[in-house]
């Protein structure tokens, strides 16, 4: 079949098919692209939307631990806060308790005998129990301990004496009195053991 047409019309005919085509795969590009935005959108929204749970439920489990473990924890923290201060007072002042002891023991009066001592503050006191056959025996051991001329303690204070009479328990002792002192140590106390490096040449 011979074409008659001019050729003008005929590179018309051309281009408009050609141009045809570019629309079609224009628009078929354009609705591609529309799609993948929408499911990289619809993707990323989802997403978001899980973190968000995610995290309010992390959120939630932490304030329900928080609210159950808050008491018991700062508790825990207290005592141990409290034993590490008692610790490091021990520590740095270093008591020779070896040496203290024996001193003690030489001030104690007759028909006195001490029974317990311990560290129960982190002041540079101590606590001393002690028993004794009569009130005026256990007073004597206060006054023992707070003279300076001992050099052990700067204050002793009684915190409490009890004497119970063997009549009333029916039960026979030689020491029926006994009493709770509070002793500070003296700052030139010999038996610490930072008075020990300071005294040396």
């Amino acid at each position: 079949m011979i074409n008659l047409l001019p050729s003008d019309l005929k590179q018309e005919y051309l281009y408009g098919r050609r141009n045809s085509s570019l629309r079609r795969w224009a628009t078929a590009m354009l609705l591609g692209l529309v799609g993948a935005c929408l499911v990289t959108f619809s993707g990323l929204f989802y997403m978001q939307r899980s973190i968000d749970t995610y995290a309010n439920q992390v959120a939630a489990a932490e304030e329900s631990l928080k609210e159950k473990k808050l008491s018991e924890t700062k508790k825990e923290a207290d005592e141990i806060t409290k034993n590490l201060k008692l610790a490091i007072d021990v520590l740095s002042k270093e008591i020779l308790f070896s040496e203290l002891l024996k001193q003690i023991g030489t001030v104690t009066p007759a028909n006195t005998t001490l029974t317990d001592l311990s560290i129960s503050e982190v002041s540079g006191a101590i606590e001393l129990t002690a028993s004794a056959v009569d009130y005026t025996s256990a007073t004597q051991l206060q006054v023992n301990l707070e003279d300076p001329a001992n050099r052990i303690f700067s204050k002793a204070d009684i915190q409490g004496i009890t004497c119970t009479a063997n009549v009333t328990t029916g039960v026979s002792s030689d020491y029926p009195c006994t009493m709770r002192i509070r002793a500070l140590f003296a700052s030139d106390n010999p038996f610490l053991f930072i008075n020990q490096k300071a005294a040396r040449p």
